[in-house]
C-alpha cells in the first residue's frame, strides 16, 4: 500500500536547500521531531531526496486580519479556514550524491519510516552502531561507535540540572548499551569502566536487579535489543572508615561485596601524589614550586624501598602514618631554604598540608601488612565495571582520589602503549575537576585525557550541571554532546549552540529520562528517551541474584 503524504511544500514561504515549510494535509499531523522527506527532480532528470526533521509547528486562521477576529469566527459570523504548517530543517540531501537544491512548492512530503528514516538520520551510514535511546515514536535512536571509541572521535559530555536531567543514569545507560548490545558486545569484551560515585550511594547496586522496573520500561530495553538486568562483573570500591584501627569500607547502604581502597605511604612518595592534596589551590601557583621540591625529596629518599612495603624510611626514622610523614616534612626547613622558597610560602604549604591530615590521612596508610598492600590497591583491570565511591569524603579527599586514580589510569595506559582494550571513565561534577578558569593538577590530568585519550583508548564520559563552567578544550574534544533539562539562563549560553535556538528553549522543559543527543554524523540534535535503570539504585530496589543468575551473567560477558 502506497504511503499517503502528510502535506505539501508551501509556496507562500521560500523553500531553501537547508529548510522549507510544509502545509499539513487535513486528517494528518506533524509534531516536533518527526522525520520527513520529499522527492524533487532536477533538470538532468535525476530525483533528489531531501530529508529533514520537524522543529516548529504552527496553526492559524486564514482569512482573518485582527486578533479579535477569532471571536467572530467562533461565533460563525466571519468565515475562516484553519491551516497547520510545519518547519523542516534539512538533515540530508541525497544518499549516493549530494545535490543542494530546494524542494518545489506543491511537492508531496512523506513521513520517513524504516529505511527512509535510517537514511534521513544517517543511521544507514553507521557501520558500528549501538542504541542511545528511543525517539518520541518509539523508534531506536542509534549512536555511531566510530565517534566514541577513538576511531574517528571520542568522549561524551552530558549537561543538565541536578536531580532532573538524570545525567549519571544516562551515562550508565550508555555503558550498559555498549557492553550488552549484540552489535558491540564482542568489541567490548575486554573493555573496562570506572565510575566515580560522587553523590549519594545510588551507584553501589549496579550488580543487582531492579525489582521495581516496570513492564513499560522493560519493553523499552527489548525494543532496543538489550537484555533487562544489572551490570555484570562489578567491583564496588569505598574509602576506609576513618578513626578505625582496622580497615572497614565506609558505606552506609551496603557492606557486602564492597572493598576498601587506600594508598600506601610508599606509593604516595614514589608516585609523587603530594600535588593532589593541593588541587584546590588554583590561584596560589607559588605553592606549586614548594610541592615540587617536597615531591622530589620524598621520591629520592624512598626509591630503593620494597614495593610491597607500606611504610617508608626517611632519614633514620620509620614512618607508618600520614601525620608522621607531615611532621617529618615540617622539619625539613633547610630543604625549602636551599630552594629559595620564602617563609610565607613555606608557612602556606605547611598549613594546607596539616589541614589534609584529618581529611585525607585515612586514605594514605603505612600500617598495612605486605599481604594487604595488594588487597586494598585499586586494581580496576580485572573487572568490567568499577564503582569508586567518594561521596562520604571531604572535598579535599574527593579531589585527591579523583586526581590520583585518573593519573594512575593514564600512566598505565601509557605504559601499555595500546588503544585496546578501551577504558571508560564516568566523572560527574566535571566543572569542579576541570573548571574553565584556573589551574590544578586534576585539571591537567582531565585535559590530558580529553586531548590524548582517543589515541590511548581512554573514553571520558563527563557530566555537569553547567557546561559553561567547564574547560572549553574538554568540551571541544567531546564528540557526543548531551543535554537534559537545563536552567533557563544556562540554556542560552554559547556552549549549547549545538541545540539551536528551538532546542535551547525546549531543553528548559524536558522531563526526566528525556534528552537531546548530538553526534557528528547528524547535523541536528535528536530527542531521545531512555528507560529507568534495570539495576537497583537503592537498597529497597535490590533483587539479590541466585547462583544460576550469577553464572549466566558472567557467561554473557
Amino acid at each position: 500500500m502506497q504511503q499517503q503524504p502528510v502535506g505539501l511544500v508551501l509556496g507562500t514561504i521560500d523553500a531553501e536547500p537547508l529548510e522549507f515549510w510544509v502545509g499539513v494535509e487535513k486528517g494528518q499531523y506533524l509534531q516536533l521531531d518527526d522525520v520527513v522527506y520529499v522527492d524533487t527532480q532536477i533538470p538532468t532528470g535525476e530525483t533528489v531526496t531531501i530529508y529533514g526533521v520537524v522543529d516548529k509547528v504552527c496553526s492559524r486562521y486564514e482569512g482573518t486580519r485582527f486578533d479579535s477576529d477569532v471571536f467572530l469566527v467562533t461565533e460563525g459570523v466571519l468565515p475562516a479556514g484553519v491551516v497547520t504548517v510545519a518547519h523542516v530543517s534539512v538533515t540530508r540531501v541525497g544518499v549516493d550524491k549530494e545535490v543542494f537544491v530546494p524542494p518545489m512548492p506543491g511537492q508531496p512530503v512523506y513521513r520517513a519510516l524504516g529505511e527512509k528514516r535510517d537514511q534521513a538520520l544517517f543511521f544507514d551510514a553507521m557501520g558500528r552502531r549501538f542504541p542511545a535511546g528511543l525517539s518520541r515514536d518509539g523508534q531506536v535512536v542509534w549512536a555511531d561507535l566510530d565517534f566514541l571509541d577513538g576511531t574517528k572521535g571520542a568522549h561524551v559530555n552530558i549537561a543538565g540540572t541536578s536531580g532532573v536531567a538524570t545525567k549519571t543514569s544516562y551515562a550508565c545507560f550508555l555503558l550498559y548499551s555498549l557492553f550488552h548490545h549484540p552489535n558491540t558486545q564482542d568489541e567490548m569484551k575486554g573493555a573496562t569502566a570506572v565510575i566515580f560515585n560522587v553523590k549519594g550511594e545510588d551507584l553501589l547496586f549496579l550488580d543487582l536487579r531492579n525489582e521495581r522496573l516496570t513492564s513499560e520500561h522493560s519493553k523499552m530495553y527489548e525494543r532496543m535489543g538489550l537484555p533487562v538486568g544489572p551490570f555484570s562483573r562489578v567491583k564496588i570500591w569505598a574509602p576506609p572508615r576513618p578513626g578505625w584501627f582496622g580497615i572497614l569500607a565506609d558505606a552506609d547502604t551496603r557492606q557486602e561485596g564492597v572493598t576498601p581502597y587506600c594508598w600506601t605511604l610508599r606509593e604516595f612518595c614514589q608516585e609523587r601524589l603530594l600535588r593532589f592534596l593541593f588541587a584546590e589551590a588554583e590561584d596560589e601557583s607559588f605553592i606549586s614550586y614548594a610541592v615540587q621540591v617536597a615531591e622530589r625529596y620524598l621520591q629520592r629518599e624512598t626509591e630503593s624501598q620494597p614495593k610491597d612495603q607500606a611504610w617508608v624510611k626517611l632519614g633514620d626514622k620509620r614512618i607508618t602514618a600520614f601525620d608522621e610523614l607531615v611532621e617529618h616534612l615540617s622539619q625539613q626547613g633547610q630543604m625549602f631554604q636551599d630552594a629559595r622558597i620564602s617563609t610565607a610560602t613555606r608557612e602556606a604549604f605547611y598549613r594546607r598540608l596539616w589541614a589534609s591530615v584529618e581529611t585525607v590521612g585515612h586514605l594514605i596508610r603505612g600500617d598495612l601488612h605486605p599481604d594487604e598492600v595488594e588487597k586494598y590497591r585499586m586494581d580496576v583491570w580485572d573487572n568490567k565495571v568499577n564503582v569508586i565511591s567518594i561521596t562520604k569524603l571531604h572535598d579535599r579527599a574527593k579531589r585527591f582520589v579523583v586526581g590520583v586514580v585518573l593519573k594512575q589510569l593514564l600512566e598505565e595506559k601509557d605504559r601499555r602503549g595500546q588503544r585496546l582494550p578501551l577504558l571508560f571513565v564516568v566523572l560527574d561534577e566535571l566543572n569542579k575537576y576541570a573548571p574553565r578558569d584556573g589551574r590544578s593538577p586534576i585539571k591537567e590530568v582531565v585535559l590530558d585525557i580529553a586531548e590524548r585519550g582517543r589515541s590511548l583508548g581512554i573514553i571520558l564520559i563527563g557530566a555537569q550541571q553547567t557546561a559553561s563552567e567547564v574547560e572549553r578544550r574538554v568540551l571541544a574534544n567531546s564528540s557526543f554532546r548531551v543535554a537534559g533539562r537545563l536552567d533557563v539562563v544556562e540554556a542560552e549560553r554559547s556552549e549549547y549552540g549545538f541545540l539551536l535556538s528551538v532546542g535551547q528553549r525546549r531543553a528548559t522543559i524536558l522531563k526526566p529520562g528525556t534528552l537531546f543527543l548530538f553526534q557528528p554524523q547528524i547535523p541536528l540534535p535528536i530527542l531521545a528517551r531512555f528507560p529507568m535503570p534495570a539495576w537497583a539504585t537503592r537498597p529497597e530496589e535490590a533483587q539479590r541474584p541466585s547462583a544460576y543468575d550469577r553464572v549466566r551473567d558472567e557467561a554473557q560477558i
